[in-house]
């Protein structure tokens, strides 16, 4: 009986091979783009889960009631940790976690590496495979360091590194540290990436900083015992956070901050390390955002959606023309059962064939696939039992519902209506119609949400940002020599040289640069009476001038003024956080009381992803503080010859540490890495959603074309014309377009209106977005159908009134 029905199938899918291949390309095309999609998805969602105890272990934030609402942090004081861990109870084991870079010498290579700064119970929590060695007890050395397989094999080679001494060079000193453990590499799905992992009182400035608890500069993580619930936590801390910040508290009260729900000015919280991928923060406040990999999942929905419709509508299509056959199947005494399993069975070897070829594609698309998406998934995101199941049944569900329902309609028909050649065309149309224009909605909808990002990210990439973007290279200070050394030498070595115009240096990047190294330094300090918070910045003389940030009154540091060192410049978001009038010689009492002079207000630029309001900022020059980035402005161009022109100096001065310099529009434009993916997806679902939609249109004239022939025909013989005919046979179609415009809009405004409010600089939401997605859908709706319609239209007239 099987075989019968796969040969009865096979039959009939080559007689209307047409619409056999059309299925199968399109559903082809569809499960190759869902695997790939769900793939990436997989791989975002997976993000930690490595880890043995990763529903059990978290990342420490804090939130503060501040003047101004709520703000959020998760930088913690270096006393915290071991506080919290006495005094709060339910704690299992607890961590310190900061991450920097260093020079690690040996012999004669000089290699910059990632290092992390932690506790030994790091790798308690933590579960990275070791390869050799014990971490948790290197870690309990201050002398011993923890190496990755990737930086052992570029410090040592082939050679065992257990053991070996290696030069790391922290805080501009250069000290002896022995390899005790080697860890295998670091998993891709990992929040926390590292070469190099050294006890924390290694940090630069611990013994400084280690029993202040008005200095931030570090993350907290930890596990809870048994039964300890995050909330149990939370309330555990109240008392603890009372008492630590007992100043920073009585400042929210005078400055007029109200307290949360539960009468606390801070409160401690936990996020769990499962969601730390999906961490962002803006403007003072921190969310969890899981936006992208379901977004991705949803546009996989999407287009196997519109397969799935495509495959409906040709189904009952095609199958309509064996309406005898049913009849005298059913008159011969089959079952509806039989018949079903007969429609089923020709769904299912078209489901299986598509699929086999979807895979066969995915493998083929994968390489330009992860480099246009950016991705590090593989098809083993996708190898855990729970995901092989999920695909299992939901390719079990498509071939009920897309395929099932089809042969269902079909089964249930009465033998006599079925004997005459007769269905129920009214019912069968407005079943069609239903899905071409929920086909066409979900088209619209991503062609307008294409439109709207790539707008925004056109936007954001060529906003003013307040600074010279264009010719100003910055490059890490990432070498032996001491950074404000370095800064000199490249001062003397680029002096003079063609397309050199200014070098200064701070010790911050703007943007994201090369090493990928990204932070933030912030304090506050009473001033009439309020607390006045600020980020800061150590800058050296003419960052002004070289990164052409506009000054809105007074002026620069100047080396011909000694006093410049207990001076500061400010920008105009500061200034109005100080009052806002006649600051300039101003004198504020910062750090231990010691006195500071305004001499200069400069006019407000974005120094942070432009996601972000513009804060206030405090320049200031230090020379007891390295500076970590150089920065030189060029010339107009010969963008490419400068950039060469500076690593040479930079080869020349540094000759054993790799040159990370780049452009500030480089740095700029890797912070909109998420845009740009989340465009390149959306836009690259509308292409495949709209041609998708268009396979299904096309099929649908095609039976449409069939059934008018005649009709087509006598119109000839009475004179119509190609354009008319054109037109009529499109209309009913393009009707339907017009409709799914009118469903999609709405849905789609609201949609746009709401992602743009995540971003505080934005594109207005103009209707020519969704007018311009309606006019795309429409015309190439109207292409694909005049294909076949004025082939039909220029026909000689008497064959068509000759066909039965």
């Amino acid at each position: 009986m099987i075989r019968n029905y796969f040969k009865i199938a096979l039959r009939n899918l080559w007689k209307h091979k047409t619409f056999t291949a059309l299925n199968i390309v399109g559903l082809s095309v569809a499960f190759a783009v869902a695997i790939l999609l769900s793939m990436t998805a997989f791989f975002e969602l997976s993000y930690n889960k490595f880890h043995k105890n990763f529903d059990n272990t978290f990342l420490l934030y804090y939130s503060q009631q501040t003047p101004k609402g709520l703000e959020h942090s998760i930088s913690n004081p270096m006393p915290l940790a071991e506080a919290l861990k006495e005094e709060v109870p339910g704690i299992a084991s607890i961590t310190r976690h900061v991450e920097s870079t260093v020079v690690a010498t040996f012999g004669d290579k000089d290699i910059y590496f990632d290092i992390l700064y932690t506790d030994p119970d790091f790798f308690s929590i933590f579960s990275f495979p070791e390869a050799r060695g014990n971490a948790k007890q290197a870690i309990r050395s201050q002398s011993g360091v923890v190496l990755t397989q990737k930086s052992a094999k570029a410090m040592f080679g082939d050679e065992d590194a257990v053991g070996k001494t290696l030069m790391l060079t922290i805080g501009g000193k250069e000290t002896p540290f022995t390899v005790a453990s080697v860890l295998k590499d670091i998993p891709k799905q990992s929040s926390i990436n590292f070469d190099i992992a050294t006890n924390f009182v290694n940090s630069p400035g611990y013994n400084e900083k280690k029993d202040r608890w008005d200095h931030r500069n570090h993350e907290v993580y930890l596990t809870l015992e048994e039964g300890v619930s995050p909330k149990k936590f939370e309330e555990n801390s109240r008392a603890f956070s009372s008492r630590h910040f007992a100043e920073d508290i009585n400042k929210f009260k005078r400055d007029g901050a109200k307290p949360d729900a539960n009468g606390q000015y801070i409160q401690m919280g936990l996020f769990p390390i499962k969601d730390q991928r999906f961490i962002t923060s803006a403007n003072g406040t921190i969310s969890v955002n899981k936006t992208y990999p379901y977004l991705i999942l949803g546009i996989a929905s999407l287009i196997l959606f519109i397969a799935c419709v495509n495959f409906i509508n040709m189904s009952i299509g095609t199958n309509a023309k064996r309406l005898r056959e049913i009849g005298v199947r059913k008159t011969l005494g089959a079952e509806k059962k039989q018949l079903f399993f007969q429609f089923w069975s020709e769904s299912i070897f078209v489901f299986l064939t598509a699929l086999i070829l979807g895979i066969l594609l995915s493998n083929i698309l994968l390489p330009p696939f992860k480099t246009l998406f950016r991705t590090g998934a593989t098809f083993l995101s996708l190898a855990s039992p729970v995901t092989l199941l999920c695909f299992v049944l939901a390719f079990t569900a498509i071939t009920l519902l897309a395929g099932g329902y089809p042969a269902y309609v079909l089964s249930k028909l009465k033998a006599v209506r079925t004997l005459k050649g007769s269905l129920s065309v009214d019912r069968k149309n407005r079943l069609r119609n239903v899905l071409v224009v929920v086909q066409f909605s979900l088209a619209i909808l991503l062609i307008s949400s294409t439109l709207v990002l790539h707008s925004q990210l056109r936007f954001m990439m060529g906003k003013d940002l307040g600074f010279n973007k264009e010719q100003v290279i910055s490059l890490p200070l990432n070498g032996k020599k001491d950074s404000r050394i370095t800064v000199d030498l490249l001062r003397n070595e680029l002096s003079g040289k063609p397309g050199i115009l200014s070098i200064s240096a701070a010790d911050n990047n703007l943007g994201l640069g090369r090493d990928g190294s990204r932070t933030t330094s912030a304090f506050g300090f009473d001033y009439k009476g309020k607390e006045v918070n600020t980020n800061i910045l150590v800058v050296d003389y003419d960052y002004l001038k070289t990164l052409d940030i506009r000054l809105a009154a007074g002026r620069s540091f100047n080396r011909d003024f000694s006093r410049d060192s207990l001076s500061l410049v400010i920008n105009e978001s500061m200034a109005r956080e100080m009052g806002g009038k006649d600051l300039l010689n101003t004198t504020v009492s910062l750090f231990d009381s010691i006195q500071y002079t305004v001499i200069g207000i400069v006019k407000d630029y974005h120094f942070e992803d432009l996601n972000q309001t513009i804060q206030p900022i405090t320049f200031f020059l230090n020379a007891n503080k390295n500076l970590d980035y150089a920065y030189v402005k060029v010339s107009p161009g010969n963008a490419a010859q400068s950039l060469t022109r500076v690593k040479k100096a930079w080869k020349k001065i540094e000759p054993n540490t790799e040159f990370l310099g780049s452009y500030l529009n480089e740095n700029i434009n890797r912070t909109l890495d998420l845009e740009k993916t989340m465009t390149s997806v959306i836009a690259s679902g509308s292409i495949i959603a709209i041609a998708l939609s268009c396979i299904g249109i096309f099929a649908m004239s095609l039976f449409t074309i069939a059934q008018r022939t005649k009709e087509i025909g006598i119109r000839k013989v009475v004179g119509a014309s190609i354009s008319a005919i054109t037109i009529l046979l499109s209309r009913d179609f393009l009707k339907l377009v017009g409709i799914a415009f009118m469903v999609a809009t709405p849905f789609s405004w609201w949609l746009m209106k709401n992602w743009l409010q995540d971003y505080s600089y934005r594109i207005d939401l103009s209707p020519w977005f969704f007018i311009a997605a309606g006019a795309i859908a429409t015309l190439i709706a109207f292409a694909t159908i005049s294909i076949r319609t004025i082939k039909a239209a220029v026909e000689n007239p008497v064959k068509s009134l000759r066909t039965e």
